[in-house]
Formats: C-alpha cells, structure tokens, sequence
C-alpha cells in the first residue's frame, strides 16, 4: 500500500511530490510560452525566415517545455511503460521533422503548463499531508535527574526521559503527564476540536507497563498543543516512533492499496497505449493510400490524433481523487491507507461492531440503585462505598467513582477486615458489624432469599443485562446496586446515520454474554447482538456475515479484535492514536475514540467514488471528441489546448474532496457522558 503524499505524473506510480521540482517545471512551462510567443512574433508579424530567429526561439521552447516532459519518458520508458509523456514527444519531434516547428512548439508549451499547473494544484493536498510532519518541534527541554531542563534535539530524546512542556508550546514526543494539569489541543492529530484536559498518571511505574491501555487524560502526543498549564511528560515513544511520525508514514505510502477503479484504468492503460500507436500507423497509412494526401499532411493528421487520443486525463482520474480524499481524511483524524479502503467503504453492504470500546466506553459505570424499604435503605450507599473503597476490582472502582460523590457531610462509613469470597463477592465489617457485598450466589448458598421488593427489581435489572451486587448488613438486606458498560451517547444516532446511507446490516459482536449483548444492542439499535464470542467465533460471525453481505466492515478497538477485522474487507480501528499495533492492522484508522467519524468516512468514501466516475466519463467523453474533431480540420494547438484544459478540470474536481463537510451525524465526544477513568 504506498501512496506517496503525491501523485507527481499522470501515472499510477508516481514518484513523491516535489515541491521544489514542480515550481522549476511553472518557470521551465513560463519561459517555453515566452519563447514560442517571440517566435510566433519574429515569424508572422515580423515576417522573419523561419532560418533564422522564429526557429532559434521555436528550439528553446522545445528545450524548455520537453526538459520535464523527456525526464519522465524515459523514468517510465526505463520501467517498460510507453505512457502520455512518450506520446508527447513523439507528436512533437514528428512535428519537427516535417518542419512544423510552431505546431511542434505550442504542443510542449501546452503539455508542459497544463502539467505544471496540474502539479501546483496537487500540491494542495500533498502540501495537507506533509505539513503534518512539521508540526512536532525540533527541540525539547529535557530534565535528567534533579537538574534544570535543558534544550535537546528531539532525535536526541530518548524513551523515559522527562521533558518539560511549557504553557501555549506544542508537545515533542509521545509520552504520559507525570505532573501538572493543562488542556491540550489534539486536532492535529486526533482531529478533536475541543481540547483535551490531561492530569498525571497515579502511578508512574504502573502506567509505564500499561501504556497502551492509559486514559486519554493521561496521554500526550507529538505535535498537539499545549494550553495554559505546565507540564512534565516522561517520553514512551522517540521521534521516529511517535504516532505522528507513523501517521505522515502511513498516509505517505497509502497508495500501494490501489484501488479497484485504478487497478482497472491500469490493465486498461496497458493495451490502450499500443493500441493508439497502432491507430496513428493506421491513420498515416490510410491518409495516405486511400486518401492520397502527401507524407507531410498524413503525418501531421496522425501526430493530431496521437495528442488527441493521449490519456491524460484518464490517468491522473483516480490517483488525484484518491489523493485528495485521503487528504480529507487525515485533516478530520480519519487515516484511511490508500484507495482500496477508501473506495471499498462507500460499497459496504454490512457493519460489524465490536461492543466493548467501540459502541460502549469499555468501562463499568453504576446504572441503577435499589434500596430496601425502610431505614435500612438509607445506609446502602454509605456502605457500599465504604467497603468497595477497600477493593482494587474494576467493578469496585466504578462504584466509589460514582456513588462516592452523592454521599452528604458526615455520611462516609470507614470499613475493615476485607475479604474476598472467590466468584462470590467481598465481606468486611463497618463499626463491629458484618457486611456482605456479592452476587446472588453468595446468597443462595446460605438459603438466604431477598424481600420480595427486592428480588423483583433483581430480576427487571438482571433483564436488562447488568451486573448486580447485593448488599447485606448485620443480618439486612440494604439492597441491590446494578453496574454496567455505559453505551456510548452518540452509538445509536451514528448507526442511524450508517442505516440512513444503505448500509443494510448493522452487526454488534462480543464476548460477553448474550443478555448483556442483547440489552447493549437493545439499546444502540443494532439488527443483531452476538455475545459469548471467542476471538476465533468473531472471525467465524464476520465470514457468515460476508457469505450474504458484501462489501462488509469490522469496527474494534484494533487490538482484541485484530483477526476479526482482517477477515472483513475493511478493518476500521477506533482510538489507534498511540497504539502502533491498531495503526498496523486495520485499513481505516480513527486516531480518537469518536465513533462519530465512522459515517463521515463512509460518505467521503462515496464523494470520492463519485467524483471518479464523474473523472472517468469527462475524459472519455473529451478524447472521443478530440479524435473525431481531429479528423473533421481541429489542428494540433486546438487540441492540445482542449486535452490540457480537460486534465486541470479533472483535477480541480477532484481537489473538492478537500473541502467535504462533515454531516450532522458527527458531533464529537460527549465528555460529561463519558465515564471518568
């Protein structure tokens, strides 16, 4: 899949824009049309021999429009390619050898302004990719030790080091705060517009070993912004591997995914240059013997259609949209790795959703309270909280989390004597009297039943696939407390939004178990729930799926679900910023947690197929136009003019895609509905 940033010929395999290359090719273009301006002056309005200087000048515009145009010929000539620039330079030197040097002269001063101005327009969007690796600071205030920061090189930087990121700065590396609180902005590389609040990690040594699994308000990255808070950062990552670095690669080398429309317009190319050739002998021969006209004329009719018959425009079709929308993309945080994902999302005729982390937030919150009747209802937050602070387990930090704030002024409870009951639940004491906080297993092995009140709310919240801890106080029930993967505020609105672009099936696949699956999926609006699923089933449930839908796409985390998204035609990776292994596996890649931007690439997907078909029929139509007008009197300048002008419009209609909207479906993170790490 290499793509470079730019598409520098109207070939499929371009090499890398240069920039610096394509403004010497405007100058080399400029200087060509003053020199066959002069030439037409010295000989029509001057009336010069053409010995002399009308010939002088019509040579430096064969050398300054055919210098680039040669370069190329021969770069594609040496790769066993007869392509558009070959044909050029063989209409112009037959041209000259016929002694139509001014024909000869405005066809390079045409070919080489129109591919001039081509480049210069590309280099829009190649100039969008590539801005992106100068975002990150050559320097950095590195602290070693006990002394002050002092300026390094960021190559000099190494993993676990400090450095110091001052208020309003941008971040050099990728690393996680280990002191101070700041907001950062994330768009470069996140494509969030709100900045992001980051605190210190906890515990240093911990989140060194779980980098990958840290809280965003944790995480930094190379080439965002500081706001108005100071921090310190220890680096996880060196320049070369930081996620920027990874993703101006990526995005870079993104056209090695040819897509289907350029993988046809290849195989079409290959027989359609020869066969142009062969035309142009035919028509030079048929001029000739059937229609008895002299080798000149017939040799200037066939040079005619040999320019009109070039497929310039053709060529440059789909490597300039495909271009451009992968531009698009990364611009909104969306990196798409060249025009096979890009093209084949617009077709998915399914989506599979992992549930956990991509249309839930991954993590546990409280979802439903129940008190026992009585006063023994007022005291089961105090000492849910009480003992739960106690425990390590991530249920356990969900419910302090939550509940912990509701508790008034003099309510907290201090517990002791912890101890947990393996699959059961946890007991302790409060105040000498004993607590039991477990599932209605710890329960029923005791013959203990719940008040009736109890047990039905038990069975409604149990119904609606949450996890439920029973809370038992000196011989009291003080009632349930339910606790759920929160869904994701804007999980139902986006899969409305994919359903509303025909995409025909919406999939949630996980590995809990099928109640919890069913309520999840009750609740987003998916067409199916799968719980219970193993890795090797999710791979199973795609293939099924892809049997009678397809296109399909796998929506995960990039990680768990790997092989899952390898086997669906596109992988789409949610929150890959910072994880090198999300960045590697998938097709698409949502750099933030914004499940959002799913039918945002959907559609710009669908913009970008369209405007290559609206590309594909334009230049069709223009050299079946051009070669019939060339055999009814349109001399060679015309038609040069004409084919130039239907690449630039080919090309600007593609660089649209760098101004595609986002819809109403895309309305960011919902911070305040997120459960706090």
């Amino acid at each position: 899949m290499n793509t470079s940033a730019a598409v520098a010929a109207p070939t499929t395999d371009a090499p890398q824009h240069n920039h610096g290359s394509a403004r010497w090719e405007l100058w080399f273009a400029i200087a060509a049309g003053v020199t066959y301006s002069a030439g037409m002056i010295a000989e029509y309005v001057m009336g010069l021999p053409m010995i002399g200087w009308p010939l002088a000048f019509f040579l430096a515009t064969y050398f300054f429009g055919g210098f680039f145009t040669v370069r190329t010929a021969i770069a594609s000539t040496m790769r066993g390619k007869f392509e558009v620039d070959f044909l050029m330079l063989v209409a112009a030197i037959g041209a000259a050898l016929i002694g139509r040097w001014a024909e000869g002269a405005v066809l390079l001063f045409l070919f080489s302004l129109g591919h001039a101005l081509e480049e210069y327009a590309l280099s829009r969007a190649s100039r969008s990719i590539e801005a992106l690796a100068g975002l990150a600071p050559r320097t950095a205030l590195v602290r070693r030790g006990d002394a002050e920061p002092v300026e390094a090189p960021v190559e000099q930087i190494a993993v676990g080091d400090t450095i110091v990121i001052r208020p309003n700065s941008r971040i050099p590396s990728d690393g996680f705060v280990i002191v101070g609180v700041s907001a950062v902005d994330q768009s470069a590389v996140t494509g969030e517009s709100i900045p992001i609040e980051k605190e210190p990690v906890a515990d240093r040594e911990r989140a060194k070993r779980t980098i990958d699994s840290l809280p965003a308000a944790n995480r930094v990255f190379a080439g965002t912004v500081n706001g108005p808070g100071a921090l310190e950062v220890e680096v996880t990552a060196t320049a070369a591997d930081s996620t920027l670095s990874k993703v101006v690669e990526l995005v870079r080398t993104a056209d090695q995914a040819t897509s289907p429309t350029q993988q046809f317009i290849d195989k079409f190319q290959r027989w359609y240059v020869p066969a142009v050739v062969v035309g142009v002998t035919a028509t030079l021969l048929v001029a000739m013997f059937v229609f008895g006209q002299g080798f000149a004329d017939a040799f200037y009719l066939s040079m005619t259609v040999l320019v009109a018959a070039s497929p310039c425009a053709l060529a440059i079709a789909t490597p300039a949209a495909v271009l451009a929308g992968v531009a698009r993309a990364a611009r909104a945080g969306v990196l798409v790795k060249g025009g096979a994902p890009l093209e084949t999302l617009g077709r998915v005729k399914a989506m599979a959703f992992d549930k956990t982390g991509t249309l839930t937030w991954g993590m546990p919150r409280v979802t439903s309270v129940t008190p026992a009747a009585g006063d023994a209802g007022a005291a089961l937050v105090p000492t849910l909280v009480a003992v739960e602070s106690l425990s390590d387990h991530p249920l356990a930090s969900a419910i302090v989390r939550d509940l912990a704030g509701q508790l008034p002024d003099g309510a907290r409870l201090e517990a002791n004597d912890l101890n947990a009951v393996v699959g059961r639940g946890v007991r302790a004491t409060i105040g000498g009297e004993p607590v039991e906080v477990g599932n209605m297993r710890m329960f029923s092995e005791q013959q203990l039943a719940l008040p009736s009140e109890l047990e039905a709310a038990y069975q409604e919240a149990k119904s609606s696939g949450q996890t439920l801890m029973i809370v038992r106080r000196a011989g009291r029930f003080l009632g349930i407390v339910g606790v759920m993967d929160a869904s994701r505020a804007e999980s139902a609105q986006v899969l409305q939004a994919l359903r509303a672009a025909n995409v025909g099936q919406l999939v949630m696949i996980s590995g809990d178990n099928q109640r919890v699956a069913d309520a999840v999926g009750r609740e987003v609006g998916v067409d199916n729930a799968i719980g219970d699923l193993l890795p090797e089933d999710k791979v199973a449930e795609i293939t099924r799926l892809a049997e009678t839908h397809r296109p399909i796409a796998m929506v995960g985390d990039g990680v768990n679900d790997a092989p899952a998204m390898a086997r669906a035609d596109v992988g789409i990776a949610m929150g890959a910023a910072g994880s090198t292994v999300a960045l590697e596996t998938c097709d698409i890649a949502l750099m933030s947690d914004d499940l959002g931007r799913v039918p945002f690439a959907v559609r710009l997907s669908r913009a970008t197929s369209r405007i290559i078909r609206q590309n594909l029929i334009a230049s069709l139509a223009v050299v079946v136009f051009l070669i019939v007008a060339t055999f009814i009197g349109l001399n060679i300048g015309a038609v040069v003019l004409i084919h130039e002008g239907s690449t630039l419009i080919v090309v600007a209609n593609a660089l649209r895609l760098l101004n595609f909207e986002r819809g109403k479906e895309h309305h960011g993170i919902d911070h305040e509905d997120k459960p706090e790490a």
